[in-house]
């Protein structure tokens, strides 16, 4: 049982990987560009309601089970038809485009939290334990983030053949509307291995008030001033979270467009350079534990904190060649931190801190606060900041001062890591991780 959740979580995230980090590219090359910031907003404007929608369907009408199926069926079918639209246009048209990618979008995101439910559900009908057997269950949603990954950043269709190169070549998926379809057939494929899984029968509930079932309870904990400080922060740090998912790949492949740099290694495989992170994200769930112990929650967001300030400054000082390359490289692995030590002790710190009544209620603030509100206005005003300062080529490549963007995202995360350090005040004390 446990390997058939493995599978199912490598292949919810597979569905991701093959676009997430890789769409810019494509994007530019699309004539859309100008609008990278929005496609990647998108995803947090959904976040802030459809996850509760499902949610509520989930616990009441349909078996999660089921209904994680049937989200993937229909989010994959539309990343299919994003392929159609792209093969017939080289150019396609931005409303419709946009529209079928919101949609898709839309009834992706809640699976994210469905495929934790069913496999929550499933485990404990099966008599396992969830703390101990989840996290290496969770950790082969990465490993299916990363294959896709470097996937699309080698597989090209030359006179109908499929093949595999590390080398420059304009046809990789990484650039292409293939990316979608590759996305698309993974999910339709989950929605067909969700019919094989165990039933998880649905449970009769208490009767909640609407606040109750949207979360809106939580809001209640903006009267502690430490929960209130915390939710601001997380707020103010989410606007860091999608601005390298949306924009490394394009700021990596744009050394292309520099001659001397063109026929690097790390300017024609972008998403393979960029799957470090990933990597690295997996890596440092790990070390989460041990810092949250020794050093308690403060100390654990701050490091994330001025982890982001690396993060966009090794960007904004490296290039694709030798020795340059290597700061990119560092800038990828300081993203494990900058990522795990945020999203994960954060949760663990809520989670810790709120009475069990609204712990749930809660944990969706956490995550409207920082992969809703937070990444949504963050990725906008990144793309304004890029859009200023940066432009697109006919070749299909965003040129300009990128140096002063990433330093512009650096001094930012600077900032927030600094007033976090002055105004929030939290006892170190053991934290059961």
């Amino acid at each position: 049982m446990k390997v058939r959740l493995a599978l199912m979580n490598f292949l919810e995230f597979a569905v991701w990987g093959a676009y997430l980090t890789s769409m810019g590219n494509y994007l530019g090359r699309a004539g859309m560009g100008a609008e990278i910031s929005w496609f990647y907003a998108i995803q947090g404007i959904v976040s802030i309601f459809m996850p509760t929608l499902m949610g509520i369907i989930a616990d009441r009408y349909v078996q999660p089970q089921r209904l994680l199926g049937f989200c993937h069926l229909v989010a994959g079918l539309l990343m299919v038809s994003l392929c159609v639209v792209g093969m017939h246009e080289a150019t396609p048209d931005k409303s419709l485009f946009i529209t079928l990618y919101t949609l898709s979008v839309a009834f992706y995101m809640p699976t994210l939290a469905l495929s934790n439910t069913v496999a929550f559900t499933i485990l404990k009908n099966h008599g396992l334990d969830t703390v101990k057997d989840f996290p290496p269950i969770r950790v082969f949603g990465t490993v299916g983030f990363i294959a896709t990954m470097w996937f699309v950043n080698c597989a090209t269709i030359e006179d109908g053949s499929l093949g595999f190169s590390l080398l420059e070549n304009a046809n990789k998926f990484q650039y292409t509307h293939m990316q979608f379809l590759v996305s698309g057939l993974l999910g339709i494929v989950l929605f067909l291995y969700c019919l094989s899984l165990p039933q998880c029968k649905l449970e009769v509930k208490e009767n909640r008030t609407v606040a109750e079932m949207f979360g809106l309870d939580a809001f209640k904990l903006f009267k502690t001033k430490r929960m209130a400080l915390f939710f601001i922060f997380s707020g103010l740090l989410g606007m860091s979270l999608q601005v390298t998912n949306g924009y490394a790949t394009p700021f990596i492949t744009s050394f292309k467009g520099v001659p001397e740099m063109a026929g690097s290694f790390a300017a024609n495989n972008a998403t393979l350079l960029v799957s470090i992170s990933q990597v690295a994200e997996a890596l440092c769930i790990l070390l989460i534990p041990f810092f949250l112990r020794r050093y308690g929650i403060k100390i654990v967001m701050l490091i994330a904190m001025f982890a982001w300030v690396l993060r966009f400054g090794f960007f904004g000082l490296g290039n694709p060649m030798f020795p340059g390359v290597t700061l990119f490289i560092l800038s990828c692995i300081v993203y494990g931190v900058a990522f795990d030590f945020f999203n994960v002790s954060g949760g663990l710190f809520v989670d810790q801190e709120c009475d069990v009544q609204v712990r749930a209620s809660a944990q969706g603030l956490f995550m409207l606060m920082t992969n809703g509100l937070g990444a949504t206005i963050g990725t906008l005003l990144a793309g304004e900041v890029i859009n200023h300062y940066c432009h697109w080529t006919a070749d299909g490549y965003l040129l300009g001062d990128w140096q002063t963007c990433w330093f512009i995202f650096a001094g930012y995360a600077l900032v927030v890591g600094i007033l976090f350090a002055l105004v929030f005040h939290h006892p170190k004390k053991q934290v059961e991780a």
